[in-house]
């Protein structure tokens, strides 16, 4: 076990470390740097190449990624192009993100176990039907339209929900209220997809030979189902689910964005629009550690089960 989980980790940050790289090969392709964003109206090429060597973007791009990466073991994410460290920027933000990406993992969590699991028990019945449909036209609409559809029916319509977050002292949102609307705008999509893959993996746990005897023995379709065909499930559910944690943290970016959420994403679209590589490189970096955790567990959990199994 001490091995497979020593592998899987590397495997993981393997794949950041080419992300990361990606990332800075991105921005670099994109055009203008944050030396241009930051000039002035009048600016002559000798102020601006005079800001770009301050800021060291005269260098190859390969030297200022290698020296990024030796600090980055120690927790230092690097200077913003303002002259910022990237770890105080995203001090605040962070955590906000955090909530809320945790609050929509929860809550995709349990209702797409309990909607698969539904539909699962009452297979190629009504419900199973509308469930399986729903969940499908859930996971096809994109995290802005739910977003707009939200803002216009509970707030702008209604007046329920307030359309904007408002922040409070200590930089969270001020009351739970602002967190209704970003969070349902995250769990809908996601739970459709989960939904159906829990449907489907107990539909493949139905043919197994222990599921079969369950239900040859007389034994309750709860029982039958939960005891007997979910255990089973239990590998595939975990993948996607962690498949998820990306598509939460990668959709908060459009959400905390629409409903000015103080988040990770507010920082990242401010350090795309300013061309800041290291803040951008810090943004991926953290919710890429998030991601490679969970993904982690889910390895982990999938060798556990299926090493029981065996």
């Amino acid at each position: 076990m001490a091995g497979q989980v020593a592998a899987a980790a590397a495997r993981r940050a393997l794949l950041l470390v080419v992300l990361l790289a990606a990332v800075f090969a991105a921005v670099e392709a994109l055009p203008g740097d944050a030396a241009t964003a930051a000039s002035e109206r009048g600016e002559s090429e000798a102020d601006l190449a005079a800001r770009r060597h301050l800021m060291g973007l005269d260098r190859p791009l390969w030297e200022r990624f290698r020296d990024w990466m030796t600090t980055l073991p120690t927790g230092d994410l690097g200077v913003s192009a303002r002259g910022e460290k990237v770890t105080d920027l995203l001090a605040d933000p962070l955590p906000n993100t955090l909530l809320l990406g945790t609050t929509a993992f929860v809550l995709t969590v349990v209702l797409s176990l309990a909607l698969g699991c539904w539909a699962a028990a009452r297979p190629g019945r009504l419900t199973d039907r509308i469930i399986g449909h729903a969940a499908t036209a859930s996971f096809a609409v994109p995290e802005f339209v739910i977003s707009v559809l939200l803002l216009l029916l509970l707030s702008l319509w209604t007046g329920w929900l307030p359309a904007v977050t408002v922040t409070g002292a200590d930089g969270a949102p001020a009351t739970w209220t602002m967190l209704i609307m970003p969070v349902l705008a995250l769990v809908i999509p996601q739970t459709g997809w989960n939904t159906r893959i829990v449907r489907g993996a107990l539909a493949d746990q139905a043919s197994t030979p222990h599921v079969e005897a369950a239900v040859l023995d007389g034994l309750p379709t709860r029982q039958v189902l939960l005891r007997h065909a979910l255990p089973g499930a239990v590998p595939a559910i975990a993948t996607g689910i962690a498949t998820s944690t990306g598509m939460l943290l990668g959709g908060a970016v459009v959400v905390e964005t629409l409903f000015n959420y103080p988040g990770i994403g507010t920082v990242l679209a401010g350090a795309v629009a300013t061309r800041d590589t290291v803040l951008i490189a810090g943004v991926v970096m953290s919710a890429g550690a998030v991601i490679s955790l969970v993904l982690l567990a889910a390895d982990l959990i999938r060798a556990r089960v299926l090493g029981a199994r065996a």
